[in-house]
């Protein structure tokens, strides 16, 4: 019986497809371009490359600084992922430890609902790229995140709670929930898809420039030729790859492991 391909696998077709159409587009592009160039020699021998030069330097510094702009932005955002992990650790870790605060007789129900909040956190990236099965565990994040800020008001209002230690918890919770929301709108957040037209658009452009370019040469590099499509198969390859760490092979899941590690120590 034929199963059908999980999210995981279908990015990983499609990025391979991606890669493989863009070099296979390049390397057409390149010997069309070269057999362009020479038709144009054996017609203008003297005037085949005169003022081609100009137009291939910006044609090619656009590719560049398009490469550039891309590769950037999907690291930085990458690095700020990972760094929001770290701080969603650090700000659990610091209101579970303000729960000392609180009178013993409230401590006890608040601990649980935060050891049922961390694994919830945990389960909803381990459940991508399935995103139905993480919103749902999203849902159920916000629900605990409902109670456990009901029960620590509850306990606050409560006759012989301190008010330094609520100002101190209260506080705290916030930030342990805001970052839930921090982490979300940073999964989302990506480049505009004309950008990566844009990208594939002047890859192939430059491949037919740089065919033209080659024209000159009685002797037909296919090293330059296809070692030239291979390097930016691969690089826009690598850009979509970090641009979406929880698909593909470069992943951030190992940051993963701080909340891992916090979820420990409170056994």
């Amino acid at each position: 019986m034929h199963r059908p391909m999980t999210v995981s696998q279908d990015y990983a077709m499609s990025a391979a497809l991606l890669a493989g159409g863009l070099f296979v587009g390049m390397s057409f592009l390149l010997e069309a371009g070269r057999r362009l160039g020479a038709r144009r020699i054996r017609r203008h021998p003297e005037g085949a490359s005169v003022g081609v030069g100009a137009i291939d330097g910006a044609v090619f510094g656009l590719l560049g600084l398009l490469v550039a702009f891309t590769f950037s932005g999907a690291a930085s955002r990458f690095d700020a992922r990972r760094q929001l992990i770290v701080e969603e650790t650090n700000d659990i870790g610091t209101a579970y430890l303000r729960l000392d605060l609180l009178p013993a007789s409230a401590q006890a129900e608040l601990r649980e609902r935060f050891h049922q909040y961390l694994d919830s956190r945990l389960a909803t990236y381990r459940k991508l790229p399935d995103l139905a099965a993480a919103m749902q565990e999203l849902a159920r994040g916000t629900t605990l995140q409902q109670e456990i800020w009901s029960r620590a008001v509850a306990t606050c209002a409560a006759e012989g709670a301190h008010p330094s230690a609520c100002m101190l918890l209260l506080p705290a919770l916030n930030e342990m929930f805001d970052i839930t929301t921090t982490r979300r709108l940073a999964a989302q957040t990506h480049p505009p898809a004309i950008i990566f037209v844009m990208l594939f658009a002047m890859a192939l452009a430059s491949s037919l420039l740089a065919g033209y370019g080659m024209a000159s040469s009685k002797v037909i590099s296919w090293v330059h030729m296809l070692g030239f499509a291979a390097a930016m198969a691969l690089a826009v390859y690598v850009i979509r790859d970090i641009e979406y760490p929880r698909l593909g092979v470069i992943r951030v899941d190992t940051f993963d492991q701080a909340l891992v590690e916090l979820r420990e120590s409170w056994r």
